[in-house]
């Protein structure tokens, strides 16, 4: 969904994730059986890496034995269902973590499309842990949304669902200087330059109408924009029947949580998304330019088979996939939550992406769809560790 799902849950929209510099360490559970952090000497005393940009850079560390961890066998089994999903995926990908490579984890999938076992044993006996960094986790939370739409304009029903437009443009830059490797922008080429495509104030006032470009329309501005940030959802039509659609594309620009603009300006004292939507409704002029400040724009198509689809061109599954930063956590890699409230604890399969979902351990869970999901996605904001399963052939490799 970003898309890859673009996410966001409430959480992600007021809170971001901090860096730190301290390891995690067991200490007695909770009832959320988390791991916390507490401060190292030797760590403080070691010297930042040379590259930190990517986990390989940042520096991995042996986790605990996975045969030992604490997780529910049905959420286990659950992850074990998406690994075999993304298995296709996994051993053609190209690793931008430099954890993995591709070829490493035939073995394991293999295995996994036979296994009938106890799927905890399953990743004890084909992967070992590893902490990335300090191992410090951060999550929030998606879902996906379902909203009022229909398909042809109508009393009550305009706002413009659009798809991707021709002449948005993806540049690889690796193209151009091997430095810059790895990165891609997205613009729109005028004249002879290659500008910054139209941000959401512009497509909002029109810049984009009468192109064609609408595959269905939003009955409610607000309920659309966050269904913009989740990255997919459903349209409920006038006859009853769904329309699902899913991210076709994103405009090139920087993504802005409007709740955290909301809260340091004073306007909100409720900063969840109850109170966020109960201010943007409040105050409809002023709500239309809070989220105007929100440049990113996101396009759908609509889907027909099963669905949302995450990064990898798979769907994602509610309390099994979870959306991460690929250059600290290989797409397709089972990922050991421990957290400081239990609803996220357990093993979950990295499947999607997000724009606002970066960093080592920056986590976004998945809930799938329904009120219990929104409610769980709109309020979650958990801190604890994180430890990536990785085939044991790499964790080799890695000299671990």
């Amino acid at each position: 969904m970003k898309r890859a799902l673009f996410t966001l849950s409430l959480s992600a929209l007021t809170l971001s994730a901090c860096a730190s510099a301290v390891a995690p360490v067991a200490v007695p559970a909770s009832s959320s059986s988390a791991i916390v952090a507490k401060p190292s000497v030797a760590d403080k005393a070691l010297a930042p890496a040379a590259d930190v940009s990517t986990a390989a850079g940042l520096g991995v560390t042996r986790g605990l034995q996975i045969a030992t961890l604490q997780v529910d066998a049905g959420k286990a089994a659950r992850a074990l269902d998406s690994f075999r999903t993304s298995c296709p995926g996994l051993v053609r990908r190209t690793d931008n973590s430099g954890l993995t490579q591709g070829s490493d984890w035939g073995a394991a999938c293999d295995a996994a499309k036979t296994w009938t076992g106890d799927a905890l044993t399953f990743f004890a006996t084909h992967m070992d842990a590893v902490q990335v960094g300090t191992g410090k986790a951060f999550a929030t939370g998606y879902f996906e949304p379902e909203i009022a739409g229909c398909r042809k304009p109508q009393a009550g029903c305009g706002v413009p669902v659009y798809k991707r437009p021709s002449d948005l443009i993806d540049v690889d830059l690796g193209q151009f200087s091997d430095e810059l490797k790895g990165r891609t922008i997205r613009g729109k080429v005028s004249g002879t330059k290659f500008v910054q495509y139209d941000d959401r104030a512009a497509i909002e006032n029109g810049s984009l109408s009468g192109r064609g470009l609408e595959i269905a329309y939003a009955a409610d501005a607000v309920e659309f924009f966050f269904l913009q940030i989740q990255g997919s959802g459903r349209l409920k039509l006038p006859d009853g029947n769904v329309m699902r659609i899913g991210y076709d594309s994103q405009n090139g620009r920087g993504y802005t949580g409007i709740g955290r603009l909301m809260r340091d300006r004073g306007l909100v004292t409720d900063p969840s998304m109850q109170g966020i939507v109960a201010f943007l409704r409040a105050n409809p002029e002023e709500g239309r330019k809070i989220m105007q400040e929100n440049k990113s724009y996101i396009f759908f198509r609509e889907l027909t088979g099963a669905g949302p689809l995450g990064a990898m061109g798979y769907p994602v599954v509610g309390e099994s996939s979870i959306a991460v930063d690929v250059k600290f956590i290989p797409l397709g890699a089972p990922v050991w939550l421990s957290m400081d409230r239990a609803e996220p604890n357990g093993i979950w399969i990295a499947q999607d992406t997000g724009g606002a979902i970066k960093g080592p351990n920056r986590i976004d869970t998945f809930w799938g769809a329904g009120d219990r999901a929104r409610t769980i996605a709109g309020g979650m904001a958990a801190r604890g560790a994180a430890l990536i399963f990785l085939p044991k052939a790499a964790v080799a490799r890695l000299g671990l």
